[in-house]
């Protein structure tokens, strides 16, 4: 009887972040289950945000029991009882907390909490979990002596260099006069400020004994290489030095970063790049990468017109049959088929486009072949192959900027971005998928920060790579509120999806298109008569819904607005703070964006390349008849980041508006 009946216990269906409210009461209150209350218990804690009291009451007598989630228990009681500032009862609950389970996740809490009274806890939390958050707090607040803080800020290095607060204290402590640094230390820090993006503040650090430098190793280089190449180009000399020195292995030997290496060696172009190319080992030399960048440096010196010599094709053939799955014969077959297209030559974009199968991209690439594709035997004549090809786009990439062109060339209804169409519907809650069970029930028990933590935790700071790890990642910082690098990771999931891991493709797409400040961009969009998915779609790609970003061009907030374009949409100037408010900023956004579909229209490809290069700049682009193939005039944009980012927002719009999802 026993046996069958956790059997018909374990047949209820689990309880989610969807469950109702009365449900969850329910079986908080009725549930004959203890392990289902305790479920119930936690879900209705995490809607109780404001409410420290009533969220302490829901988990009375809940922290019983071996599993882990007991622990999770005993950290949200402690942290509700000092919200209510009752030191005396959250203190007992940190110290049980540790005795019980010392190696769970919720436990460096506890270790940075009595470690204040304690200092040999903050030195037992960054010794045993050095990535969590707790630790990176502690190690930020280490000291008060020179060599403490020192200690805290090569922690903050190694394991968090993007942790707020932690680029101030690695300027401070390269610069720092009072402890010497030794080498390898140098070599920590300046590996940490290039992971922010500084290069020069990286080199400034290792000025010194040439011990710094060596101390950096392969990893260390490359990362400073690469933000190197993202300054100033003075500093891309230096760059360079760094992944020649990299790269200087055999692919054998020198293992992925000297692939890296030589990756980022190949995307230089210019005659130096191509003899630094020459400098190479032999092997090196056979790689995708380097044949690819040879065909490029040719191409590009063959002088415009004619078009380049068919020669250069056949080759071109050559290398995509070679290494169809290499990421530089992707771009390589996108060149030369971009120019063919560009040059109106049909017959041999098509060749080129069908030179690497579909199933060997990834599905944003994917898609750009087939609608291309498709075009071009649209222009050959072959109607009925073209719209296989568009169709074929539509049933497995159905949202971005081809599916939204696919569903225009095929006359569907609704290809329009519409004013006035409903809101889109609130996302349902999806589960984690980790592969990790703890993980993913954390996850189900809408107890986020919990999972991240213990992600960060599992992961010990190494960086998620491969699109399941990327996805995962990407979802459970959206969980935390970073959409800034969460979006990220998802996009490169999605470059990087193979075909084998198709299945993972539409919740990657519900999670790169959340309709993220509805109530702010709703009135918005019925104000200035704007379609809310091209509003969402515009802040997506500019502040990816994070209202306190700030460009190195200066400008601003969610739809990052100049000041001075603000100040006169506004009519008076307008602080940084004031443009940080995201109900003000989606507001003068809007008004700047319906002036812009005004000026043109209301077409929406002209307005959204006008918000990123200006109206001047596109009415030099624009030559007569242009409306009859807008496709063709996006891809002749002179400012590539204006050609992507007209691609990236209009894309974003139509998946904001379609509800279809991507299928193998």
């Amino acid at each position: 009887m026993l046996i069958a009946g956790r059997a018909l216990l374990r047949l209820q269906p689990p309880l989610t972040p969807d469950s109702p409210t009365g449900e969850l009461e329910r079986v908080r209150r009725w549930s004959v289950d203890p392990e289902r209350r305790r479920e119930a218990s936690l879900l209705l804690h995490a809607r109780l945000v404001e409410a420290p009291l009533q969220r302490r009451l829901l988990l009375r007598n809940q922290g019983w029991g071996r599993d882990p989630l007991a622990a999770v228990v005993l950290k949200l009681q402690a942290r509700d009882a000092e919200a209510l500032q009752r030191a005396d009862l959250a203190i007992p609950l940190w110290q049980e907390l540790l005795h019980r389970f010392p190696a769970e996740a919720p436990s460096a809490d506890a270790l940075y909490t009595l470690g204040r009274q304690a200092p040999a806890l903050r030195q037992r939390l960054l010794r045993e979990a050095s990535a969590h958050p707790a630790a990176l707090a502690a190690a930020l607040e280490a000291g008060p002596s020179p060599q403490q803080r020192l200690e805290g800020t090569l922690h903050l290095a190694r394991w968090g260099a993007r942790w707020p607060g932690a680029e101030a204290r690695l300027h401070q402590s390269c610069h720092r006069q009072g402890v010497p640094l030794q080498p390898a230390q140098r070599a920590l820090l300046a590996r940490g400020l290039a992971e922010l993006g500084d290069g020069q503040a990286a080199l400034a650090c290792l000025e010194g004994p040439g011990q710094a430098m060596a101390a950096l190793g392969p990893l260390g280089r490359l990362t400073l290489a690469r933000s190197l190449l993202q300054g100033p180009p003075a500093l891309h000399a230096q760059a360079t030095s760094l992944l020649l020195q990299v790269a200087g292995a055999s692919p054998e030997a020198g293992g992925p970063q000297a692939a890296e290496a030589v990756r980022l060696l190949a995307q230089q172009s210019g005659p130096a790049a191509a003899e630094r190319l020459e400098q190479l080992p032999a092997p090196w030399r056979a790689t995708a990468p380097v044949g690819a960048r040879r065909l490029l440096n040719r191409l590009e010196a063959s002088p415009p017109p004619p078009a380049p010599p068919a020669t250069l094709d056949r080759d071109g053939l050559t290398l995509l049959k070679r290494w169809p799955n290499d990421a530089a014969s992707w771009d390589l077959q996108w060149e030369l088929a971009r120019r063919r297209l560009l040059a109106g030559q049909w017959q041999a974009a098509q060749t080129l486009l069908s030179a690497i199968a579909t199933q060997h991209l990834p599905a944003p690439l994917a898609a750009r072949q087939l609608f291309w594709l498709g075009y071009s035997q649209h222009q050959l004549g072959q109607t009925a192959a073209a719209r296989a090809s568009w169709q074929q786009l539509l049933r497995q990439h159905p949202g971005g900027y081809y599916g939204w062109r696919a569903a225009g060339q095929l006359g569907q209804a609704g290809a329009t971005l519409a004013t006035g169409a409903p809101p889109p519907p609130p996302a349902a809650w999806q589960p984690l998928d980790s592969g990790v069970a703890a993980l993913d029930r954390l996850w189900r028990l809408d107890q986020r920060t919990e999972a991240w933590e213990a992600w960060r935790m599992r992961r010990a700071g190494q960086p998620a790579q491969g699109s399941a790890t990327l996805l995962v990642e990407g979802r459970l910082r959206q969980g935390v509120g970073d959409d800034w690098t969460g979006f990220s990771q998802l996009e490169r999931a999605s470059l990087e999806l193979p075909a084998a891991q198709c299945a993972l493709a539409p919740l990657l797409e519900r999670s790169l298109h959340p309709p993220r400040f509805l109530s702010t961009f709703l009135p918005v969009a019925r104000q200035h008569q704007l379609p809310l998915p091209l509003l969402l779609a515009v802040a997506k790609q500019e502040s990816r819904f994070t209202p306190s970003i700030h460009s190195g061009a200066g400008a601003v907030g969610l739809l990052q607005l100049m000041p001075d374009t603000a100040a006169e949409l506004a009519g008076r100037p307008l602080s940084a703070q004031e443009l940080e408010q995201p109900q003000r900023n989606a507001t003068l956004g809007g008004r700047y964006l319906r002036q812009l579909l005004d000026q043109w229209q209301g077409d929406p490809i002209l307005a959204v390349a006008s918000y990123n290069a200006g109206p001047e700049a596109v009415k030099g682009w624009l030559r007569p008849g242009w409306q009859a193939t807008p496709e063709l005039w996006v891809e002749a944009i002179p400012y590539p980041e204006t050609r992507l980012y007209v691609k990236k927002v209009l894309g974003n719009a139509w998946s904001y508006q379609q509800p279809r999802q991507p299928r193998c």
